[in-house]
């Protein structure tokens, strides 16, 4: 598989398919292979590429147990983007603290997107009640120092509160591979990464909201149905209000392109056939 060097990492990537470039940035512990079912099903209309972000997994060398940067992160794509697409903007999808990437690129270098679909992004800034959120992400590193892993995901999980569970899974979703289980055997090997190095630095993090702003008819903030009115939800909601523009609802909860793969890609596809209509006209 492909690798691309910048400053400070080597990153891990995957493309597949052919036509325009739709680059997707995972969030959380997770890497290139959390779009491994949505890229598939979109890889007949655009050249997927998911990408291991620096710290994680298959770009880990160098980069674990260091703070990590949302600017160093976007710069990272933009790097990446100048590799799999040099003459043409492309479309972005980041997914939770992947969604921040995405809106950063979007804020400093919108020359290179055609859209940002940001599902997600734990922007607590953009929250009237920022400051408790802050208190809560915080105690939320202090249990994983203190108690582990498994205290830590129950902190977050009463943090950004319970998801909806009234929606089916989509009949692809099945037995366990090989492939999937070396998938959440890297997850939860990231997953101290992640609480330590990420959850509060990228969460802390606030985009240029005029640059957004300026260019927010290329910017598409998503929700999951699942999640309407929970705290990972909200800044996309906010954005959403701000900038008078849609909010594209999903399948699922925070995690739905894992949980509801199927539809999750038809939603997608939608999205950005939507933007190239209107780029088109």
């Amino acid at each position: 598989m492909p690798e691309l060097r910048v400053p400070g990492a080597t990153l891990y990537y995957e493309r597949r398919g052919s036509g325009p470039v739709l680059l997707m940035i995972p969030g959380g512990g997770g890497d290139a292979a959390s779009f491994d079912l949505v890229g598939a099903d979109l890889a007949d209309r655009f050249t997927v590429v998911a990408v291991d972000p620096r710290g994680r997994s298959r770009s880990a060398a160098g980069e674990r147990g260091r703070d990590q940067r949302v600017e160093v992160h976007s710069d990272d794509m933009h790097r990446l983007l100048a590799e799999v697409s040099p003459t043409e903007p492309a479309f972005v999808f980041g997914s939770s603290s992947g969604a921040v990437v995405a809106l950063d690129l979007l804020a400093r270098h919108p020359e290179r997107l055609r859209l940002a679909v940001a599902h997600e992004p734990p922007v607590l800034g953009l929250l009237p009640d920022a400051d408790r959120w802050r208190a809560a992400f915080a105690g939320v590193v202090e249990a994983f120092g203190r108690d582990g892993l498994e205290a830590a995901m129950a902190a977050l999980g009463a943090a950004a509160g319970q998801e909806g569970t009234d929606e089916p899974d989509d009949e692809r979703d099945g037995a366990a591979t090989s492939a999937s289980t070396d998938r959440f055997r890297r997850m939860r090997e990231n997953m101290p990464q992640f609480l330590e190095r990420e959850l509060r630095q990228f969460s802390g993090h606030m985009p240029d909201v005029d640059a957004l702003a300026a260019h927010s008819g290329r910017l598409a903030p998503a929700c999951g149905r699942a999640s309407r009115g929970l705290l990972l939800a909200r800044p996309a909601a906010v954005l959403a209000e701000r900038f008078d523009i849609p909010l594209v609802e999903f399948p699922g909860g925070h995690v739905g392109l894992s949980t509801h793969p199927v539809r999750f890609a038809e939603v997608l596809r939608r999205t950005l056939a939507g933007a190239m209509a209107r780029d088109a006209v």
